[in-house]
Formats: C-alpha cells, structure tokens, sequence
C-alpha cells in the first residue's frame, strides 16, 4: 500500500479514536508529507472541518507553486466542498482511498483538468462501513442528508 495512504488512513483512525467520523487525508508536496487532517466536524462543533479542509489547514498558507505540485491524499472521495478547495487552489492530483459508500463530484474535478485516482482500498471501505452502520445519523448530517 502506498504509504501516503497509510498515512491518511491513520488520521481517519484519530479521527474515529476522538469520537469522530473516520475520514483522513494526506497533502504531499515534492515527496513530503506538508499536511495532515481527519474530520473533526464533531469534536471541534466545525461545519467546515472536512478531513481534506482539516488537512489543508493544518499544512498553512502555501504558494500557487505549491499547490500545483501537489497530491492530496483521500481516504473518502471528497464531496463538494472539498472538491472546491482543490480546484481553488489548483491541486492537480487526487488519490481517493475508496468511493464506494460515498462518491464526490469525480467526475467534476476530472472535468476541469483534476487527475483522480481511486484504489478501492478495503481497509477505507471496512471504516466507512463500519462507521456507518454503527451511526447512520452521523453519517447523514456529515453529508448533508438529514438532522
């Protein structure tokens, strides 16, 4: 397994330790980890604070220059807002853990120039499963589905 992934997949399992939903990413630049972030919707009351969000902010203020070298790792397929942070800062490549129980604007982000990558890794698809069944309602509200 790329061990960029693994690094996301840990954060989603901080996330999931913390009381939170298990979504992690990873932001690399030029071979280095520059950003780390899960979902912290819950634990910080955020309505923003998506796994990529967290990621991106974590990583501070970046150059365009930057940004255009970068690959922001997922281990969900990011929904619409994240998608908007990666096509607003130009990130040109995606690596999406798993889309199978939730898939974001792909085909969008792939539309304006994005190449997105999804593996369908099982240990991704086996947190989101899992997560879900266990809190359905959760899930819901993260997604914008119900109260």
């Amino acid at each position: 397994m790329d061990e960029y992934l693994e690094a996301a997949i840990e954060q989603a399992r901080l996330g999931l330790a913390a009381g939170g939903i298990p979504i992690g990413s990873i932001l690399v630049i030029d071979d280095e980890i520059r950003g780390r972030g899960h979902n912290q919707r819950v634990q910080q009351g955020s309505t923003v604070l998506h796994a990529e969000m967290d990621c991106l902010e974590n990583a501070g203020r970046l150059g365009a220059s930057d940004y255009r070298r970068a690959t922001l790792y997922s281990t969900l397929s990011p929904c619409d807002m994240c998608s908007g942070a990666i096509l607003l800062y130009g990130i040109p490549r995606v690596i999406v853990g798993e889309n199978r129980t939730f898939r974001g604007p792909e085909d969008y982000l792939r539309s304006r120039g994005v190449d997105v990558q999804v593996v369908n890794n099982s240990d991704c698809v086996a947190l989101m499963e899992t997560f879900i069944a266990r809190q359905p309602r959760l899930w819901n509200e993260d997604i914008g589905e119900t109260d």
